[in-house]
Parts: structure tokens; sequence; C-alpha cells
């Protein structure tokens, strides 16, 4: 900036900055200033206070009115403002953006052996990139999320050597999390509770501990230990471990159960992450449209940042988190399914998917089968009566009907008020298994094609008031016979809205049906928050194995091999 345009600025700064009135609203607003003028963050956030006291007029109302300042990584704050204030902020030369605080979204033991990331090859095979990178030893990966559970299995921290001496982060206590939460393994923990409502937060722990179960499925995907014998009720057995599984982890707790993720806080957690010293921070939030400007200055830093890619496919252009600095994540699935067989009384036999295991839930042998078309309504279950029979039904094609996501949970919950016995429920994807553990111990729920569905639906209306159909528990299969990898449909597709000439997502991998961690026990869950954490892993281990090289000579060694891998797998099956 020339010295007349600072003087245009300085001379409209005189005459507008008067003080507001107490009545005018105000609502939280981030400003971004690029690159911090000083090494001292003391002196940063001192000169946020004085521009926020010339705009206030009161050094006592503008110290008030700070919520977060951004000192570390990159110059900015977040502050309660006016509209008007926000305007007269804006106008500051040396401010580059500034904007309503936005809330963001969130968006295993069998996917790191699909990558061929074994963690115990046989002694006459080359090591992999797992035992080249020690398993990840020593790497420290921030996840921003929802928190952790640090009693979970996954994240004890036997054999582990000290905390590595260029750390500098911090175990924030709080509610039910004490300085002993933290460990050789967690070696960091922080939470960002200012500018949450105090309805929110009574919801939640105020601490780093995750009530939702969201960061710490992502945590333990990540960098999880090997934890043997796990499995939901017997489905997907095996060892449960993270890609990088002697990685060290940094927790950052940002989003919040009936909050979601305010982007101040997003901005406050990256900048500590950069001066606690990490090297890879995975996160697995965003939101259409929205980005993140302190990643940048992540990498710069040489952090590698990954990113969920958002699960709003398979329209096209609804990819979010699209920097071209930042690694983006589409979900994909893996050589494992749950079949379940269904048994029609025309002796027809049927496979499905599901999560059922408990062969005592049904007591006795065929139910009842009732088509009830759409079930996305009570009228339309009640009106079939339902009571004591096993339910077909279907979430309508229309452009304005809510995708199977949506759906599928509501049709569970009304199936089970409407006294239904078991739920087969039709859509044009079966990436929905992790929704199925809300008829737990209630009843069987299987998820069908159209194709199955219609042949279903034709018995039953060739039977009328006599059909009847008997759903068995779900087996695991893996290997060759289930097709993989497929883009799931739930992924969110390109080109990016914002940078259409950049190609995006980068990379798709193992994002349905994930195994992981979720409070002292573990579940099942889909999406590319899940997809996200094997690439941030995978980053963890490269970098181990070449400390020296950058976030972009990382992710490209990511990008242009996990294609050709990808190939091979599909050509192999």
């Amino acid at each position: 900036m020339d010295s007349r345009t600072a003087f245009r600025s300085a001379l409209l700064l005189l005459v507008t900055l008067l003080p507001l009135s107490a009545n005018a609203s105000s609502k939280l607003y981030i400003v971004y200033m690029g690159e911090k003028k000083h090494d001292d963050p003391s002196v940063v956030t001192a000169s946020h206070h004085d521009m926020l006291t010339s705009v206030f007029g009161s050094k006592d109302e503008a110290l008030r009115s700070i919520v977060y300042s951004y000192k570390h990584g990159f110059s900015g704050f977040a502050a309660m403002l006016t509209e008007s204030q926000a305007e007269t902020i804006a106008k500051f030369p040396e401010v580059v953006t500034v904007k309503p605080n936005i809330f963001h979204e969130t968006h295993t033991t069998r996917s790191w052996d699909f990558l061929d990331l074994h963690h115990n090859r046989q002694p006459a095979q080359q090591p992999g990139l797992l035992k080249k990178a020690k398993y990840g030893e020593d790497v420290i990966v921030g996840v921003i999320d929802t928190g952790i559970w640090p009693e979970s299995r996954s994240f004890d921290d036997n054999g582990y050597g000290p905390v590595p001496a260029r750390w500098k982060g911090k175990c924030q206590t709080g509610q039910d999390f004490n300085a002993t939460s933290c460990n050789r393994k967690i070696i960091g923990a922080r939470w960002y509770g200012l500018g949450i409502s105090d309805e929110v937060l009574n919801n939640n722990y105020k601490s780093p501990r995750d009530i939702d179960g969201h960061g710490t499925h992502v945590a333990s995907t990540v960098a999880g230990g090997e934890v043997q014998g796990v499995s939901y009720g017997g489905l997907g057995m095996g060892v449960a471990r993270g890609g990088a599984p002697r990685a060290r982890l940094s927790i950052y707790k940002v989003c919040w159960l009936g909050g979601n993720c305010p982007e101040a806080a997003v901005l406050a957690a990256i900048d500590d992450a950069i001066y606690d010293g990490v090297d890879v921070l995975s996160l697995s939030l965003g939101g259409a449209g929205q980005e993140l400007p302190g990643t940048l200055h992540a990498v710069q830093r040489g952090i590698s940042v990954v990113f969920a890619g958002m699960n709003d496919g398979p329209v096209p252009q609804t990819v979010s988190n699209t920097l071209p600095w930042v690694t983006t994540v589409a979900a994909s699935t893996i050589d494992r399914s749950f079949p379940t067989l269904i048994s029609l009384g025309n002796k027809e036999k049927l496979v499905g998917q599901s999560l059922h295991y408990n062969a005592s839930v049904i007591s006795g042998d065929f139910k009842g089968l009732v088509y009830a078309g759409s079930c996305d309504t009570e009228s339309s279950l009640a009106l079939s009566n339902v009571t004591g029979k096993i339910v077909l039904c279907y979430q309508p094609a229309a452009a304005n009907s809510m995708p199977p996501p949506q759906a599928l949970p509501i049709a569970i919950n009304l199936t089970i008020m409407a006294g239904a016995k078991g739920l087969i429920f039709a859509q044009y994807t079966t990436n929905l298994l992790d929704f199925l553990p809300l008829c737990k111990g209630v009843m069987p729920c299987v998820v069908v094609d159209f194709e199955i569905a219609h042949r279903i639906a034709s018995y039953w209306r060739s039977d009328k008031g006599n059909a009847v159909v008997k759903v068995s528990p779900a087996m695991t299969v893996v290997g060759k016979g289930v097709l993989s990898p497929r883009v799931a449909s739930f992924s969110s597709r390109g080109p990016s809205l914002l940078f259409p000439s950049i190609l995006k997502p980068d990379i798709a991998a193992p994002g349905v049906s994930i195994l992981a961690a979720e409070g002292d026990s573990y579940a099942f869950n889909s999406g590319t928050s899940m997809a996200c954490p094997h690439v941030s892993a995978v980053t963890a281990l490269l970098k181990s194995v070449h400390p020296d090289w950058s976030p972009a000579m990382i992710k490209s060694a990511i990008v242009t091999t996990g294609t050709y891998i990808a190939i091979l797998k599909i050509h192999q099956n």
C-alpha cells in the first residue's frame, strides 16, 4: 500500500471511529490479517487489542469483545462485533478479510490390510512402508475434531518412550479430564469452548473428552495402537490399529454435540497446533464453499494438512476443503461386506447387507411380510398394519426427497414405533451400515438395492396376506469376492466450485463401514471423515521415512502412487 492510500484509509478511520450504541446487535466475526508481523505472540495479541480499542473507544470493551487471538502461525482474531464495527475493521490496511463466524460439520480392523499396510509381514517379504517408517514412531499427528475418549484401549501408552523433546503443547484439563488423561500416546489435548452457547456446553463435556465419538474414531484410525480381537458383535473380527500405530496424538476439540464446529475455534486450534509442533493435521470436518486460510501458514511451516472432502455425493461440484495446498480425501469401499440371507416364503433366497448378529432378537422362524411403500412418514406405516411383521419400504427417488443417510434413521425409528419386528430398507446405495446399530437389540434391519427390493415386493404382491420372510444373522465376507475399491455414493464429487481448475478430491481412501474406537468399545462409521485419517496416517508414515520432505512432496507421493495401487487392486480382484 502506498502512502497516499494509507493516508486516505487513516482519514476515513478518523471519521468513522465513533463509539457504537450498546444496543446494536453483535455477533462473532473472524478477522484474518495474514502473516504475523512479530515473533512474540504477546505483541501480536496486543496489536489485536489496540485495533479493537480504536474501534470501541474503550480498552475494557475491546478486551470483553475478543474471543480468540491467532498469534502463533498467523495473525488475526475472533471478536463479538456489530456489522458496522466489522465494516470499520475491514478498512484497516493490515486486515485481509473480515467475515462472520460460520459452523463446519464433522463429515480399523480390515482397511489397513486392504491397503497392503500389513502390521506383520512374513520374513521373506520385503519390508513395507509401515516397517520402514518404524510404525510412525514419534511423528505427532494433530486431530481437530470432537475430542477423545482417553480410556480406549487404542490409546494405551505401554511401551512408549518419553514425549519428544520438541513438543511444546499442553494437556488442558476440564470436566472428567485431568492431567493423567494424557499419556505418552495422547501427548496433548486442548478444548475450545469460547463462543459456544451454554445450552450446547451443558450437553457436552467441558474438556477434551469426546461425548460424540467421532473424534475418538478418527484418532484411533490414524494412530491407534494394536488391539486384538476387536469386532462388532462378532462381525468384522480382527486386530484394530491405526495406520501409524506408533505415532503420537495431539487432540484439539473444536466440535460440539449439537453445536457443530465454529470456524473461529477451528482457526484457534490450527494456530495452537502450529505452536505445539505437530507434523500432520487431520481435519474430518468442513462446509461447502468454506476454506480455512490458517492452513496455508501450517503448510508453510512444514505441517501436512489433510481434509475430508465431505459427504454430499453423488452430486457434482459438492467437494469442499479444496485449497490447493491441502490433501482432500474422498471415501471408497474396502474388500469386506456383511451379507445377510433373506429367505422368502416361496423358497427364494436373496442377499442384503446388515449388522444384525443376534439371532435371539427374532423369536420363531418366518414373520409376516408387508410392503409399506415409502416409509418416511408415520401414516404410510400405520395404513399398512406392520405390527409384528417385517417391513419392506424404500426411500423415494424424487428430487425433493431426503438422501438415504438421512432417511434410514427416520425409517428405523418409525418402524420401531409402529411395532414392526424388522426392516428391509431399499435405496440406491448400501453404504449405510453404520446407521443400523440403531436397531441393536430391537429388531433386524437390512439394506438392499432396488433390484432385490423389487423381487421381494413382487413376491408380496403375488401372495398378499400370506407372504412371509426370514432374516438370518449377518456374516463377514472378506477378500476377492467383494468388488472394491469403489468410490462411495455419498462421497462428494468435484470439480471444486471455488477452484475449478484444480483437480479435487486429491485421492480416495477407505471410508465405508470402518470399525474403530468409540468410547470404551468399537463401532462402524462411514464417511469421508473416516477416509481422511487413513491418508493422514500414510502422511505420517512418509514423514517418518522422509523427514526432510515438504508437505507438497508428501502429497505428491501419495497422489501419484495411490492411483497405481488402486488400479492394481481392481485387476487383482
